[in-house]
C-alpha cells in the first residue's frame, strides 16, 4: 500500500495539466521516434554498404516509424509529425491556425534531436578522432573505450573520417535527402509537391468517416502502408522526404555537426 500511494503521488506531481504542453510533448515524442527510426534505417544501409540493409529496408524503417509515431501521440496531439499535414488540418478547419507555427517548431526540434541520437548511435563519441588528439581529448577517448561508452563508429569507419555531402563515401544522405544529379530545381519542387500531395490526399481519405471505414486502431498501419507505397514509387528523384521537418531538422544538424554549408547546396 505504501509503495502504491507513493507511486500515485509521483504520478500526480509529474502529470502535465496544460493541454497545449501535453500536445507539444506528444508531438515531440512521436516525431522524435519517427525520425530516429527513419534515419537509423538509412544509416544502417549506408554504413554497412548495403550488407545489413538496402533501399527497401530503409523505406520500411520510415513507414514503420510513421506507424510507431501515430501510436505514440495520435490520441493526444494527432501525431502530425509533418508541417504539411498540420497545414492541411488548418486548411480543412480541423486544427487551429495559432497552433500551426508551434507544431512546426516542435516537429523541427524533434527531428534535430533525433539526428543527434542517430549521430551518437552510428558515429559514437568520435573516439578514433580524439585518440589522435593531445591532452584531454585522448584521455577522454581512452576512458570512454574502457567504459564501453562509445558504440562502433560506423560513420567514421565508412567515411574514412571525412564527413562529405557528395562522392563515393558521402554520409550526409543518412540524415537529409538530396536530389539525383539529373534533377533540376523545378523538377525537384514538383516531385515533392506531387509526392506530399498524394500522401495528404491518402491520409485525409483514410480519416474521412464517409469513406470505407478503417478501424481506428488500424489507422496507423494503413497510413504506414500508404507512406511505403509512395516511397517505393516516387523516391528516385529526391529520396522522398515528404516532410519539411524531416528534412530541415537533420540538415541543420549536419551543418552544425561538421558536414558544413554544402548540405544546403
Amino acid at each position: 500500500m505504501g509503495s502504491a500511494s507513493c507511486l500515485t503521488r509521483v504520478q500526480r506531481l509529474l502529470r502535465i495539466r496544460n493541454r497545449l504542453m501535453r500536445e507539444c510533448l506528444a508531438e515531440l515524442l512521436s516525431t522524435f521516434v519517427l525520425i530516429t527510426i527513419t534515419l537509423s534505417g538509412s544509416a544502417q544501409k549506408v554504413t554497412s554498404e548495403e550488407t545489413k540493409g538496402d533501399l527497401l529496408t530503409a523505406y520500411l524503417a520510415g513507414a514503420l516509424g510513421v506507424m510507431a509515431g501515430i501510436y505514440i501521440g495520435g490520441g493526444i496531439s494527432g501525431a502530425h509529425m509533418n508541417p504539411a499535414f498540420s497545414l492541411v488540418m488548418c486548411l480543412t478547419e480541423q486544427f487551429p491556425w495559432w497552433k500551426f507555427p508551434i507544431f512546426i517548431l516542435v516537429e523541427t526540434l524533434a527531428s534535430f534531436l533525433a539526428s543527434g541520437v542517430v549521430y551518437i548511435l552510428y558515429y559514437g563519441m568520435g573516439g578514433q578522432h580524439w585518440a589522435g588528439e593531445t591532452h584531454g581529448g585522448a584521455r577522454l577517448a581512452r576512458l570512454a573505450d574502457r567504459l564501453c561508452l562509445c558504440p562502433t563508429d560506423a560513420i567514421w569507419h565508412y567515411s574514412n573520417g571525412t564527413l562529405t555531402v557528395s562522392g563515393p563515401r558521402e554520409t550526409a544522405s543518412i540524415f537529409a535527402t538530396y536530389p539525383a544529379d539529373y534533377v533540376s530545381v523545378a523538377n525537384g519542387f514538383v516531385d515533392q509537391v506531387i509526392g506530399t500531395g498524394v500522401l495528404m490526399m491518402g491520409i485525409i481519405g483514410i480519416m474521412d468517416n464517409r469513406n470505407k471505414g478503417v478501424p481506428k486502431d488500424l489507422e496507423p498501419i494503413v497510413v504506414a502502408l500508404m507512406v511505403l507505397s509512395i516511397e517505393i514509387s516516387m523516391g528516385a528523384n529526391c529520396g522522398c522526404p515528404l516532410n519539411p521537418a524531416r528534412d530541415i531538422g537533420p540538415r541543420l544538424f549536419t551543418y552544425l555537426a561538421g558536414w558544413g554549408p554544402e548540405v544546403f547546396r
